[in-house]
């Protein structure tokens, strides 16, 4: 017993001089690597004489030798450890770039971290100094035992190991085993690239491992470690995802895309889903048969039928702007039409009234604004009985006529122009609307047909215009009937009709044939927006979409609340509150919304003006941090919306409290982390240092549960450690092997590469987040895919569950109980949430 006790002390001994040295020597190379790239910078400014060698590629021969160095040899080393080694546990993930991409750190603090925390020297221009940008391409391939043609194509690849030429290969492959300076390694690599040209390594090695140029070393827990293998499959995570609640409508830039169903739901969409939303239960429905933003609705005449339109999305066959014919009771697709057919997206669509709903109208968003018509029930797809270019200009309105065998079937509307068709025989005729030159607005806003199949149409100069029925004449305009653009018209069932301000905000109701005010105007609170579309509700209820993406109800006598609220720009992020089933949400268009997970609603709304970054909550939740991109950050109490501090430091900062509450960093665009002392119950902040060392922004940031050390990810794929104590980097990554952290964010780590997804860029992930309880972890990527995976996600390639429902994804995070994953969309101004499930 005392000699297998002996046996592993000396193990254990000889395994940390080895990752000891492991780092030094790392730290060595990458100090040979900066020196060499200046030298080989001021050479190539001065010129080099042509009959000496220049000095940078004499010193370059020497960096092979250090391949060999402080390694041992096999014959130094006990069988037993050498056997251990084979199969232990350090993983370590080598980053390097395409020569065409190459970038000079500039400073021995990126590469080689040195105690000191002075700013790096200012990174060379890799385009003004060819030379030195070849050589530094060299030396990463030295390192990486291989050569590459500068200017060769990259694609997805997969290489051997750092001491073999490259051969094709799979994650799913066997392990390889190649002798290494007399060590046998167990190895596992691949290339991810894009057609971009960018081209990154990820190696995953068993073993001694020494590399030259940029490096993440990722060293695997000890916990980990005795089991861990690169080609072990893990299982799937045995719990799953679903959505539950869908915060947001899109109405700043969409038309005619909220209607009410005989069930009593609001049927509306927003990024590439379609809301069936019973305002009287609280309670959503989902039609999720999209790949991309759904741009457009139409109710068929049963009301049963919807289709809607969608841009293109991220599949390239999948992902193409078409359109679905789809059951509002059993939400199942019916009908897909123009699948690889349409252009840009899918802007408008329409069934005909008059013959009970035959045909669909479909405006394709393409640069001639095609229109095409549709007998929609031919076969699986469907079938085109007609196409013509619709107009040079934007369109951005289509009604049919409700009234049968009329000169014009249907009228389209938009930039300049109203133009009337005809249809007979399949074939479509069209006139142009015939305006007095000086009144001839410039956007032809919104269409709608009056009982008696008078055209009506509203315009940018806020004037109503009814056209001569079975004509392209104008037979009446109502001038300054709204101050600014009209946005939309609505027939109402008793015959009347309501006009929607895009500037003003009211609504306007009129009497028909008289087409006279009744004297009835109601106005929409202006924090809501503008009136985008309204539609009839119950009763003398009338339901909006405002431009600023809200859903109110509301009659002439009762005054318009809110159904639905959101974002109006990019939402860039969420904080969840640390005990309560509450978040934050924030984007671009500098507002604060707090929301509540359990009733779905908003508790308070705040305008910020600035574009918001990040935000977090104090780990009691009494207070928060909010940044925004300028760099400006403010502390703010988190119900009574007091301001406490107010700081600037950077651009673009991320912001993070420790654990105990005590201390504040902040990860700027700038590539520093500012540390930040709290005291007197988050009043007050006195800055204590800057970290320095990362490449490029800093992106993600985790606390260690000490209070003490942190984790950054940076926009160049680094992962960096640091005391905050002294603001200095952990020169050591392995020292850093099993140290708790307080939170998971960080996609470049020991417990989370898996899911960066094979082809990635590594920066395609934008966000991802652990679980409390470490049993899950999820991801957000610029595809719009959640994922899910089992924690910890240490192996290339993790197999997850994936969700779709976004266009991208800016930011995911659990509630502080783990029942439920929050996800914010981006672009598409979204926030999904998702309850967690068991298998």
């Amino acid at each position: 017993m005392e000699n297998d006790q002996d046996l592993r002390d000396r193990i254990n001994s000889l395994e940390k001089r080895l990752d000891d040295q492991n780092d030094e020597m790392v730290c060595l190379r990458s100090t040979l690597a900066d020196a060499l790239r200046r030298i080989g910078a001021i050479e190539s400014r001065r010129g080099s004489s042509p009959s000496k060698e220049p000095v940078h590629r004499r010193l370059a021969q020497s960096v092979s030798s250090l391949t060999d160095c402080n390694t041992p040899n096999s014959s130094q080393i006990p069988r037993d450890v050498s056997r251990r080694q084979s199969s232990s546990a350090n993983a370590t993930i080598a980053h390097s770039r395409n020569s065409n991409m190459s970038r000079s750190n500039g400073s021995l603090v990126s590469e080689c971290p040195s105690s000191s925390s002075a700013s790096p020297a200012p990174s060379p221009s890799p385009t003004s100094r060819p030379q030195h940008v070849q050589f530094n391409s060299l030396i990463s391939d030295i390192g990486h035992g291989r050569t590459r043609t500068p200017n060769s194509s990259m694609r997805t690849s997969f290489v051997s190991t750092p001491n073999s030429l490259q051969t094709a290969k799979r994650w799913s492959s066997t392990s390889d085993f190649v002798p290494t300076n007399g060590l046998i390694s167990r190895t596992r690599s691949a290339v991810y690239s894009s057609d971009e040209g960018f081209h990154s390594t990820f190696v995953i090695t068993f073993g001694l491992l020494q590399y030259v140029g940029r490096n993440i070393n990722l060293y695997i827990p000890s916990a980990q470690r005795e089991k861990y293998s690169a080609s072990q499959t893990l299982p799937l995570p045995e719990a799953k995802l679903k959505m539950e609640w869908v915060y947001g409508y899109r109405g700043k830039d969409c038309r005619s895309n909220l209607h009410l169903i005989p069930t009593g739901e609001l049927v509306y969409c927003i990024a590439a889903i379609v809301v069936l939303f019973d305002a009287e239960e609280h309670g959503q429905r989902f039609y999720l048969g999209h790949t991309g933003d759904v741009k457009c609705l139409a109710i068929h005449p049963n009301k049963l039928l919807i289709a809607s339109g969608q841009a293109a999305g991220r599949d390239p066959y999948e992902g193409t702007p078409h359109v679905r014919i789809w059951n509002s009771v059993s939400l199942q697709t019916l009908f897909v039409l123009g699948q690889g057919d349409f252009g840009k997206a899918v802007s408008c669509v329409a069934f005909s009234k008059a013959d009970g709903g035959s045909m669909l109208l479909i405006i394709d968003e393409s640069p001639d604004q095609t229109l095409s018509l549709w007998e929609w029930q031919k076969g699986e797809r469907g079938q085109r009985i007609a196409e013509t270019r619709c107009s040079s200009d934007l369109v951005v309105a289509v009604e049919w006529n409700p009234v049968p065998r009329e000169r014009f079937a249907f009228v389209t509307s938009g930039k300049g122009h109203v133009c009337f068709w005809s249809l007979e025989n399949g074939t479509l005729g069209r006139k142009l609307g015939v305006f007095e030159s000086r009144d001839k607005p410039k956007y032809i806003t919104c269409l709608a047909f009056a009982d008696n199949g008078d055209c009506i149409t509203g315009d940018s100069n806020g004037s109503l215009i009814i056209w001569l029925k079975g004509s392209n004449v104008i037979q009446k305009t109502i001038r300054n009937a709204h101050e600014g653009p009209v946005f939309c018209l609505l027939t109402l069932k008793d015959g009347r009709l309501v006009s929607g301000g895009g500037k003003d905000g009211q609504l306007v109701l009129w009497d028909l044939p008289s087409y006279r005010r009744t004297g009835y105007i109601t106005e929409i609170p202006e924090k809501y927006g503008n009136v985008r579309v309204a539609v009839q509700g119950k009763g003398s209820q009338i339901l909006v979409g405002t431009t600023r993406n809200c859903i109110l109800r509301g009659s002439f006598d009762i005054p318009f609340t809110p159904l639905m609220v959101g974002h109006t720009e990019e939402s860039t992020g969420l904080c969840v509150h640390p005990s309560q089933s509450q978040f934050l949400s924030f984007g671009y268009d500098g507002r604060l919304q707090l929301w509540d997970t359990m009733s779905r609603t908003i508790i308070w709304g705040k305008d910020i003006r600035d574009p918001i970054q990040s935000a977090c909550f104090s780990p009691e939740g009494q207070v928060l941090v909010i940044a925004s991109t300028c760099g400006k950050w403010f502390v703010m109490d988190s119900q009574t919306r007091d301001i406490y501090a107010t700081h600037m430091d950077g651009t673009e900062p991320v912001v993070k409290f420790s654990p105990n509450g005590k201390m504040l960093a902040i990860g700027s665009k700038d590539a520093s982390i500012y540390i930040y002392q709290v005291l007197d119950k988050y009043r007050k902040y006195y800055r204590v240092g800057k970290c320095v060392g990362h490449t490029g922004f800093v992106s993600q940031m985790d606390w260690a549960c000490d209070n003490l050390h942190l984790q950054t990810n940076s926009g160049d794929c680094e992962l960096l450690y640091w005391n905050t104590g002294v603001c200095r980097q952990i020169t050591q990554p392995s020292s850093m092997r099993d140290m708790e952290w307080s939170s998971v964010t960080c996609p470049i780590g020991p417990t989370s590469f898996g899911v960066l997804s094979e082809g990635s860029e590594g920066t395609d992930v934008n966000s991802c987040c652990a679980s409390h309880s470490r049993r899950l972890l999820v991801s957000g990527d610029d595809g719009g895919r959640l994922k899910l995976f089992t924690y910890p996600s240490s192996q290339p390639k993790s197999p997850c569950h994936s969700y779709q429902g976004h266009s991208n994804i800016s930011c995911v995070c659990f509630l502080s109980d783990d029942t439920r994953v929050l996800s914010a969309g981006g672009r598409d101004s979204s926030i999904i949430q998702w309850t967690v499930e068991s298998s």
